[in-house]
C-alpha cells in the first residue's frame, strides 16, 4: 500500500554485460519515461546511451517514450542487440542437424 503521504517512485534501469544500474526517481504526476530517465541522470553516467536509439520498456515490455509512468514503475533501457536472435536460431538448428547425421553411429 502507498499511503499519500509517502514518495511516489519509479525506476530507471539499465544493464551492461557486467554491470547492472538501477536509479530511483521521485515520480511527478504526468511525468513520461523520457523525463524520468532525463531526471535520474543515467544519460551523464553512460553516454553511449542515445534515446534516439535505444529502445525502452516497463517491465520487459516495450513502450515508447512518452509513455505515462505510475508509482513503482521500472523503465528499463535496452542495448542494441549484438546479433540478430533469428539468425542465431538458424545457425543452431544447422549446427543440430549436422551433429544428428553423423552423431548416432558408434565405431567399433
Amino acid at each position: 500500500m502507498n499511503p499519500n503521504n509517502q514518495e511516489k517512485i519509479v525506476e530507471i534501469a539499465y544493464a551492461l554485460p557486467a554491470q547492472q544500474v538501477i536509479i530511483p526517481v521521485k515520480l511527478i504526476e504526468g511525468m513520461t519515461a523520457e523525463t524520468a530517465i532525463k531526471k535520474s541522470g543515467i544519460l551523464d553516467k553512460f553516454p553511449e546511451i542515445d534515446l534516439n536509439v535505444n529502445k525502452i520498456g516497463l517491465f520487459g515490455k516495450l513502450n515508447k517514450l512518452d509513455v505515462e509512468l505510475r508509482h513503482l514503475d521500472r523503465v528499463e533501457i535496452y542495448r542494441p542487440l549484438i546479433a540478430d536472435p533469428k539468425e542465431v536460431r538458424r545457425q543452431r538448428a544447422e549446427a543440430g542437424k549436422v551433429m544428428k547425421k553423423g552423431g548416432g553411429d558408434i565405431a567399433e
